[in-house]
């Protein structure tokens, strides 16, 4: 079945230490050689699992920092909003921030 989804053959010279770097490098990625030099190709970002990672990571941090959010307006709005409460808004957004900066700084543009 992958003969008619990958129909043209290619074949490629490795010296012996690039063909142990492809040969660990797919076993790491858990794919075969052909499917990692695909997954090359690609360069899809989203492919990537410590690129998926870092954004469940980012989902969930600013999923805290919301719900901390809403706790804090919820206050404000039952007139119990105090200068504590602001100051945690402000400092749950510095967070929020940094943590979105690091992302992006790990992943790029």
């Amino acid at each position: 079945m992958a003969d008619k989804v990958h129909c043209i053959k290619k074949t490629v010279r490795l010296m012996p230490n690039e063909a142990m770097i492809l040969s660990e490098k797919s076993s790491a990625a858990g794919m075969n050689e052909a499917e990692y030099i695909r997954f090359l190709i690609s360069q899809k970002p989203n492919d990537y699992p410590e690129i998926r990672t870092l954004l469940k990571e980012l989902i969930n941090e600013v999923n805290r920092v919301g719900v901390n959010i809403n706790q804090i307006t919820f206050s404000h709005n039952a007139q119990l909003y105090s200068k504590e409460d602001k100051e945690k808004l402000v400092a749950y957004m510095r967070k929020l921030n940094l943590e979105v900066k690091k992302v992006v700084d790990m992943i790029g543009n």
